[in-house]
């Protein structure tokens, strides 16, 4: 028998993705407020994992013009300070990301809802990150932005049961220290305040747009956010 299919007229439950970033500027100081909060890695090896991210798009901007994403994102985890493509097993996933229904016709990346970025998100594991490539190029589409970054995550206790359903993760990049708070607006605010900030430091923006203000603000031309000579930040 072939799944079952929602009936005419009613569209299935919106993946929907809702996160804030924070700066970290003492990147110790937020790891003790982690330890003192119970927070526990989650994931393969060390839990840190660098990830490279290739975003596609056509000639004319199309999709970021509508506020939608598509990328292909290669995770390595990291094994005893070293990225291995085997143990752990690097993952490839495709991702699209768009307004929810009532900012479809939104003309503002990063849409927010108050102090939240709330967006529709499908995500799919791939096996060949070329092959794909090359299906978007033949489309009409480039990968025209490349930017890697260092993810390590965590979750709380099932102690702390406000916090069900929430990331926190950390993101070393090429233009400084980040977190993402991932989950419920609720757990999201909670958690903000538990580690010490408030909603004036939430920040909606992407890497891709702190990436371009970091540019202009030093009078660098915008290319590619990768680390110097490929090397992992200091921890």
């Amino acid at each position: 028998m072939g799944e079952s299919q929602p009936p005419a007229g009613v569209r299935e439950p919106v993946a929907r993705e809702t996160e804030i970033k924070l700066r970290i500027s003492d990147v110790s100081s937020f790891h003790r407020a982690l330890e003192r909060l119970g927070a526990r890695l989650v994931g393969p090896g060390t839990s840190r994992v660098h990830e490279e991210n290739v975003i596609f798009d056509t000639s004319k901007s199309a999709l970021a013009k509508k506020g939608r994403l598509l990328r292909i994102r290669t995770e390595k985890p990291e094994v005893l300070g070293e990225l291995r493509a085997a143990g752990p097993k690097q993952r490839v996933l495709l991702t699209f990301k768009q307004p929810i229904d009532n900012l479809a016709d939104s003309e503002t990346v990063g849409e927010a809802y108050g102090p939240y970025k709330v967006r529709e998100e499908l995500e799919l594991e791939v096996a060949d990150p070329g092959i794909l490539s090359r299906i978007f190029e033949g489309l009409g589409m480039k990968g025209w932005f490349r930017y890697e970054k260092y993810r390590t995550t965590f979750q709380l206790p099932d102690s702390k049961a406000w916090a069900k359903g929430l990331l926190i993760e950390l993101d070393e990049t090429p233009i400084g220290t980040f977190v993402e708070l991932e989950g419920p607006a609720a757990a999201i605010d909670r958690a903000a305040e538990e580690l010490g900030f408030s909603k004036r430091d939430y920040i909606l923006q992407s890497y891709l747009s702190l990436y371009l203000e970091e540019c202009r603000r030093s009078g660098e031309e915008p290319r590619h956010m990768l680390f110097s000579n490929s090397k992992s930040p200091s921890q």
